[in-house]
């Protein structure tokens, strides 16, 4: 880490671009942004533990209570946030899944690959240590490196997700930073994304959307 660290500050214009290369490539999709990250952490000697990936101090935590916490923030967002935000309470983009066990086992695996692991890796731990490097540690460097990870994790679900999905993508953006900045712990944000997107694909499939959107506002 202190290597790559030494890169960043002789030469702020390597950690832009690098930044700027991780976010092209995920315009391929995350799993690509998350290979650009491995190839950068690759040919900097950067450690993967500069992104999260540490052993985490706690199991127990770090799985229970990473799924506990998942579905919790799923069904508050389902119940609450959306419908104040005035989002339908069906999920449009993915209706295809109501009742259809052949399209669990690929939605399954997208969720557990693409979203829970690879966008972590991209917008919680590349983009948060890259970001505190350039801009810095203090509280309003973090606030704006926070911000910026949202907004890109947010922008990367507006083509298949439409507006509302962009809009719950920078709630859950913002939340999964402050958790990553909390535990350091990449495979805990992780677990908490793959129960979030889990439980919302339980939901679809089971046909509960509209009873659970509905359960608190009506």
């Amino acid at each position: 880490m202190q290597a790559d660290q030494n890169i960043g500050s002789r030469s702020p214009f390597i950690g832009v671009l690098a930044v700027a290369l991780v976010m092209a490539g995920s315009l391929a999709g995350p799993v690509v942004g998350a290979l650009f990250v491995f190839a950068w952490a690759g040919l900097t000697g950067s450690p993967l533990s500069a992104i999260g990936f540490v052993v985490p101090r706690h199991w127990v935590v770090t799985v229970l209570g990473g799924i506990a916490l998942g579905i919790v923030f799923k069904l508050l967002m389902k119940a609450v946030v959306m419908p104040l935000l005035g989002a339908p309470p069906i999920n449009e983009a993915y209706r295809y899944l109501s009742g259809n066990p052949a399209a669990l086992p690929g939605v399954v695996v997208t969720v557990l690959v693409s979203a829970a692991f690879c966008e972590e890796v991209v917008y919680r731990g590349f983009l948060l240590e890259r970001l505190g490097v350039l801009l810095g540690r203090g509280r309003l460097a973090v606030t704006a490196a926070v911000a910026i990870s949202t907004l890109l994790f947010a922008a990367a679900h507006y083509a298949d997700q439409g507006l509302f999905g962009t809009l719950q993508a920078a709630v859950t953006g913002a939340v999964f930073a402050g958790l990553f900045l909390w535990r350091r712990e990449l495979a805990f944000v992780m677990v908490v994304h793959a129960a979030f997107d889990l439980t919302a694909v339980a939901l679809i499939f089971k046909g509960w959307e509209v009873p659970v959107a509905r359960f608190v506002i009506g």
